[in-house]
């Protein structure tokens, strides 16, 4: 079966790509996520419109953002990642040395 997918892409003039060490793991994280919206908010309320629906996906990501910890990170919340993610950015920025 896999020589069969093998030869199949290269048919259609692709390259195959296998996943590195612990990737497939992506798949389960956003697996996870979808899940956590489904349980959270799409399966327990109605929405007549869809402006209704994008406002409380806009909440949902605000809420979670705000306040849901996340393990992997040492139990902070996504807002805080971000915002320790974008002080290393701009710590970055201004420490490049230029020769004149």
């Amino acid at each position: 079966m896999s020589e069969d997918f093998q030869n199949e892409i290269k048919c259609f003039g692709m390259i195959s790509s296998p996943a590195f060490v612990r990737q497939p793991e992506g798949n389960g994280v956003a697996e996870r996520a979808i899940r956590t919206l489904k349980e959270q908010l799409l399966w327990v309320r109605h929405f007549k419109t869809v402006e209704e629906l994008r406002a409380a996906l806009a909440e949902f990501a605000a809420k979670y953002n705000a306040s849901w910890l996340r393990q992997r990170h040492r139990y902070k919340t996504p807002g805080q990642i971000r915002a320790e993610q974008k002080g290393l950015e701009a710590d970055a920025a201004t420490a490049i040395m230029m020769a004149a």
